[in-house]
């Protein structure tokens, strides 16, 4: 064996920490956290256990950047749909990006945090409760949009901001669902027109 190879053995495998959360982000985004194994993980990876330890320090660790890599990259349009000049504009870009991003043939079907959310089980109460949080912040920018919009005298007072938030939220959450059970972009866009319907006047 020659020095040179000496050196080399044993020496952890060098990746890029990107590309391996982009990976690991479609895993989970697939499987959820409980249902993606570390055999999965690190098969579709290509890593072995203690080099991806070594990287991340564990499943959880790696979960959460993977997350936040989700909310930051492919979930984004969320907080761009804001931006809308009315609040009835963001309602229903917010639906209409929805039902475009959760059918999109560029990534699992359906929204990580609700599919994440809806699979943890009692041994995952802490990745659980972070889901949950994410869920409440976009719900909360949500409700700060639409208060927003009250004071600019584009939403009737009479309105509670919080239950419309809620309510787009849920309107979501079940789109995500039908999304992963074979929902096509059309039919979902089909039942934001309807949702659009009851839309609150001034």
């Amino acid at each position: 064996m020659t020095e040179e190879l000496k050196k080399t053995r044993g020496r952890p495998k060098m990746f890029d920490n990107e590309v391996i959360l982009d990976k690991a982000l479609k895993v989970f985004w697939e499987r959820g956290y409980e249902g993606a194994s570390m055999a999965e993980l690190t098969s579709t990876l290509g890593v072995n256990k203690p080099s991806l330890y070594a990287a991340f320090g564990n499943k959880e660790e790696l979960f959460r950047q993977a997350l936040s890599k989700y909310v930051s990259g492919p979930a984004s349009f969320v907080r761009m749909v804001m931006k809308e000049p009315t609040a009835r504009k963001v309602a229903e870009k917010f639906l209409l990006s929805s039902a475009e991003f959760l059918t999109s043939e560029a990534h699992p079907k359906g929204c990580m945090i609700v599919q994440g959310a809806l699979s943890c089980g009692e041994g995952a109460e802490i990745i659980k409760e972070q889901l949950i949080q994410y869920r409440k912040h976009y719900e909360g920018l949500l409700t700060e949009r639409f208060e927003l919009a009250q004071l600019e005298g584009d939403l009737s007072p009479d309105v509670n901001a919080v239950d419309l938030s809620k309510y787009l939220a849920t309107l979501h959450q079940g789109m995500s669902v039908q999304a992963v059970n074979g929902a096509t972009q059309e039919e979902l866009k089909r039942m934001v027109n309807v949702a659009m319907l009851s839309w609150p006047s001034k």
